[in-house]
């Protein structure tokens, strides 16, 4: 029987904006972020079946409003489809957390009526992008986020930061890339968290930003609390 969900939040008000929610954490991810701070999901395996992740949104069905499919990877697992629909079929709003690595998956879940949130990391440019996640995977991170603002799907970009990682000059970059995308909006920035377990050792991070001065006409930099 597969496996796919590692473990279940059964409440949060911080990850999925307005809704009560619940997290399904997708064991495994295609990238190694240096500072992932889930390394037993990612290179761990799965726990929970469809079947037993079905019994407990059904168990939820009077608490809850919405359901966050995470990771890892979620958009890695093809039995993400079925929870999906199972979640949609019991009135629950569906968010996405990805890293963008699979737009044809967004584009099917949309299709077929599936989404309705979604999450995109936006993990640096290029060489910066390769060097955080050990891939080579910018050019499919493009096309989830043309597809996403074409699409007008509600969605929000996000970055994880650490001074020793991302310059102030790479965010600006970034927020020009993606004014260059046509994205406006809110682009929310989270500190990187100290004193938890990562994928590589990093030190701890005592810097800050200036979401102000980060800003500009089209895009507002938001820093969430992690």
């Amino acid at each position: 029987m597969t496996k796919p969900v590692y473990s279940i939040t059964p409440f949060t008000l911080l990850d999925y904006p307005h809704y009560p929610a619940c997290i399904l954490w997708f064991a495994g991810c295609n990238m190694r972020c240096l500072y992932c701070y889930n390394p037993d999901i990612v290179l761990g395996k799965g726990k929970l079946s469809v079947e037993d992740t079905r019994d407990f949104l059904h168990s939820r069905k009077s608490l809850l409003q919405g359901v966050v499919f995470s990771g890892g990877e979620c958009t890695l697992h093809p039995t993400l489809f079925s929870l999906a629909r199972i979640a949609k079929e019991m009135g629950y709003r569906v968010k996405i957390d990805t890293n963008g690595t699979k737009p044809s998956v967004l584009k099917q879940l949309w299709a077929e009526g599936l989404l309705d949130y979604v999450a995109l990391d936006f993990k640096g440019i290029r060489k910066k992008y390769h060097d955080i996640t050990l891939t080579d995977t910018f050019t499919t991170f493009t096309d989830s986020l043309m597809f996403l603002n074409t699409a007008s799907i509600p969605f929000e970009i996000r970055t994880t930061w650490h001074a020793n990682l991302l310059s102030i000059e790479d965010i600006e970059t970034m927020v020009t890339y993606l004014e260059q995308q046509g994205y406006e909006g809110k682009y929310f920035i989270q500190y990187f968290m100290n004193g938890v377990q990562t994928l590589s050792p990093l030190p701890y991070n005592n810097h800050s930003l200036d979401p102000i001065q980060l800003s500009t006409a089209k895009i507002r930099v938001e820093i969430r609390a992690t």
